[in-house]
């Protein structure tokens, strides 16, 4: 089964929703060099980012695009292009192609039945 492992939180202005952020729910933060995205440490955290305690995650912020111009939630998969091809056989669409995450892994993003956006999610082994 595919769970929710991540959340990305989008902003016009990155300061402004870190400061909000930070003050409102105690948030941290962590540029990633060479890239527009911030890590949001909602949770106590191993040196790998992840949440030290069960049921908990972290997640990211982001400047507003346009497949993503609101909260959504990020599904860990084991296969991108297996995920693609599920979604669009259950009338999903893909909104995002699989790129490439530096050595992390690979992110995509795709429209639910209803409209959502999600975000999809495979390490790189």
């Amino acid at each position: 089964m595919d769970s929710v492992m991540h959340f990305e939180v989008v902003f016009d202005n990155k300061e402004r929703a870190k400061k909000f952020y930070q003050s409102a729910f105690g948030w941290q933060f962590q540029e990633m060099p060479g890239m527009d995205y911030v890590m949001a440490m909602t949770a106590e955290s191993d040196k790998q980012g992840a949440p030290k305690e069960t049921g908990r995650i972290n997640g990211g912020m982001m400047k507003k695009d346009p497949s993503a111009g609101y909260p959504l939630l990020v599904v860990t998969v084991k296969s991108i292009e297996a995920a693609l091809k599920k979604v669009e056989s259950s009338g999903g669409k893909t909104v995002l192609a699989k790129q490439s995450v530096g050595n992390f892994g690979y992110y995509a993003r795709v429209k639910d039945t209803e409209g959502n956006v999600l975000g999809l999610w495979e390490s790189k082994k």
